[in-house]
């Protein structure tokens, strides 16, 4: 199925956060996680329209069907090769899966990435999700089997015990 013929691909804005929000929600049921999406509209404004925006996204849409699909990206920072783009989330709608928008998302990420001079893109896929790995490899993408993801939540962030010394000399400033 072709991608509709008056899509269009733009840079997001604050006034389509609350259909972003919303696809992120509907990612996470995809992905079997609903009750884990705990960022809100009002810190999604705070961070991508705020004083210091930490992360930028595309859409893709038509007149007829508004937002079908979002790509999610940041600025990251690699030791070894400098700035980077890492994308976050690329979601299309269910119903509109397979017509050609994430391809599209995906283009305009790495255009992006090239925009800003970024030497990596780069982004996670889960190891079940065979739609999305195939489509990362239909585009050529290097899926690395050799990394671990690490990851601490806020529980687990406010549990950890800091050198008291360290914590005090980055809180102090």
């Amino acid at each position: 199925m072709p991608a509709p013929i008056n899509l269009r691909i733009r840079r997001g804005t604050e006034a389509d956060l609350p259909r972003v929000h919303e696809l992120i929600v509907e990612l996470a049921v995809y992905e079997r996680a609903p009750d884990e999406v705990t960022n809100t509209l009002a810190d999604m404004r705070r961070d991508g329209f705020g004083l210091n925006p930490i992360f930028g996204f595309f859409v893709a849409e038509t007149d007829e069907q508004g937002i079908l699909g979002i790509a999610l990206f940041y600025t990251g920072y690699s030791t070894w090769k400098g700035r980077m783009l890492y994308l976050e989330d690329l979601i299309v709608t269910e119903q509109a899966r397979g017509t050609g928008i994430g391809r599209k998302l995906f283009d305009a990420v790495v255009a992006e990435a090239r925009r800003t001079s970024a030497n990596r893109l780069r982004w996670q896929v889960l190891e079940w999700n065979e739609p999305a790995i195939g489509f990362y490899k239909k585009i050529g993408a290097n899926l690395d089997p050799e990394w671990h993801n690490g990851t601490l939540t806020v529980e687990e962030l406010r549990a950890y015990r800091c050198d008291p010394a360290v914590e005090a000399a980055v809180t102090l400033g």
